[in-house]
């Protein structure tokens, strides 16, 4: 009988008395025979959060709500302008008399045309020179369309020299009444009220995580520790919990920054997606929304981007020519909001001299609060925040960073409730401007949904390993668009 050594014994004897790499750990090496450290470090096991809170997710819970929804799209109306005003262009300003035409629709189609201006109307025709007052006397809609005559009150404004209007010049026309003559008949068009539907759909999000079976049961020397609570000693549990964090961020970043499919490219085909001519891929995201049917602001001449009074004072105006709503939520990126700070601390009396006390419950026991939650401008009220999205290097702060020029620096969000239609309930709903539809119903909820796969715990298939599945189908409905801001 022969006893055969494993080739790999440490058989050769020391010739000296010392310490010697291969019989210690070194933590710098990367096999254990050149673990050459034979002291024991003082080992701090606690994983270091260096990012502090990694995740950004947040804001929508701020400003919206979330809603189920049981169809493929989601389709809500909102309500067209009250009074009737026209963009226009002059084509006859000679004689007494005063023709335009081309007007572009603001409120809809109405039932005598495409306006809702008739024979009788008492409108303010304004120019970038002059503004007269007249009345409609002439309407050619029949015989030309969107074509009307409008007679001037005061005499002084016939002459083609005196109204300052010349033909080709653009106008803007508002009714403001009517006036009659005496024992005369009175309309016959009336005018429908006008409303402007809009439409979005869900968009199926996913993630994936997986460890063997193996894996699972391994332990690590680093106690891991992550934003979802896991913490201990198994490295699956911090991979797990990240890819959950992360998928949460995702449903959020989602729906601010995705846009809608243009039917012609790529991602459109079958071989990609599967949509159809008519189906484009994608959803209308919150960014997408403002640009598309909001405000936006690039600095008071639109190179510009100093938030100061200026600018502020511009942004006000345009309020004033949508909802006027009071109330709005500031959420802005670390530049613009100490933008903000200086531009509200030089209005204080004593800024240039120093500080003042006793404003803004700062005193003299007490560390100056050089930082502004809200203020109030006009008749409205703003309340500031950071938008730590705008910040974060590994999100919009590092594609600000790359292209300054279309850097999205915050937004402005209308605080509070709209009225609208909801076609599937078949009533008018009050509801955040903003507010987040998903997928659900008695038998399935796709808000956030998740489930285990493999063979590790209470075993579905004889794969030995454990995938855990992320999924959620939602879109985001941005109402009255118009009342937002995007600060670019």
């Amino acid at each position: 009988m022969a006893l055969t050594p494993g080739g790999s014994l440490n058989l050769t004897p020391a010739s000296i008395k010392a310490t010697l790499n291969t019989n210690y750990l070194d933590f710098t090496g990367t096999t254990d025979t050149t673990w050459a450290q034979q002291y024991l470090p003082d080992l701090m096991e606690k994983e270091a959060e260096v990012f502090g809170n990694r995740t950004i997710s947040g804001f929508l819970s701020q400003v919206g709500a979330e809603e189920s929804m049981a169809a493929d799209q989601v389709v809500w109306s909102e309500q067209g302008r009250l009074h009737l005003t026209y963009t226009c262009t002059v084509t006859t300003a000679a004689s007494n008399l005063i023709t335009i035409n081309d007007h572009i629709d603001t409120n809809a189609v109405y039932a005598n045309g495409s306006h809702g201006i008739r024979v009788g109307d008492t409108v303010i025709l304004s120019t970038a020179t002059k503004t007269v007052k007249g009345m409609v006397t002439v309407d050619l809609a029949a015989t030309a369309i969107n074509t009307l005559t409008v007679a001037p009150y005061n005499s002084n404004d016939l002459a083609d020299t005196r109204i300052g209007m010349a033909d080709g010049d653009t106008a803007v026309i508002m009714v403001y009444g009517s006036e009659y003559a005496k024992g005369t008949a009175g309309q016959t068009t009336a005018n429908e009220p006008s409303f402007k539907s809009y439409s979005n759909k869900p968009i199926i999000i996913k993630d994936y995580y997986e460890v063997s079976g193996s894996d699972t049961s391994k332990i690590g020397w680093v106690e891991v520790s992550g934003e979802q609570g896991q913490n201990g000693y198994l490295w699956y549990l911090k991979a797990e919990g990240d890819t959950r964090a992360r998928f949460n961020d995702y449903l959020e970043m989602s729906m601010i920054e995705s846009v809608k499919g243009s039917n012609d490219n790529v991602i459109d085909s079958s071989s990609h997606m599967g949509a159809v001519a008519d189906q484009a891929v994608g959803t209308e995201g919150m960014f997408a929304a403002i640009e598309n049917r909001g405000n936006i602001t690039t600095g008071v001449d639109g190179t510009d981007t100093t938030t100061d009074l200026a600018e502020f004072d511009l942004i006000l105006a345009e309020f004033d020519k949508q909802g006027s709503i009071e109330e709005n939520m500031l959420f802005l990126n670390r530049k613009t909001s100490l933008a903000f700070d200086d531009m509200l601390a030089a209005i204080n009396g004593g800024y240039a001299g120093g500080s003042s006390f006793g404003v803004f419950d700062n005193s003299e026991d007490m560390a100056l609060n050089l930082g502004f939650s809200g203020f109030r401008r006009g008749s409205y009220d703003f309340y500031k925040s950071d938008w730590k999205y705008l910040n974060d290097k590994g999100t919009r702060g590092s594609i600000n960073d790359k292209d300054t020029v279309g850097a999205v620096r915050g937004v402005i969000i209308p605080a509070g409730v709209s009225s609208v239609y909801d076609q599937q309930l078949g009533k008018n709903l009050k509801r955040p401007f903003l507010h987040v539809r998903y997928r659900a119903s008695n038998l399935e909820s796709r808000k956030m949904k998740t489930w285990t796969t493999g063979s590790v715990g209470a075993a579905t298939t004889d794969i030995d390993k454990m995938g855990i599945h992320f999924l959620s189908e939602r879109c985001l409905i941005v109402q009255g668009a118009n009342n937002f801001m995007m600060m670019k």
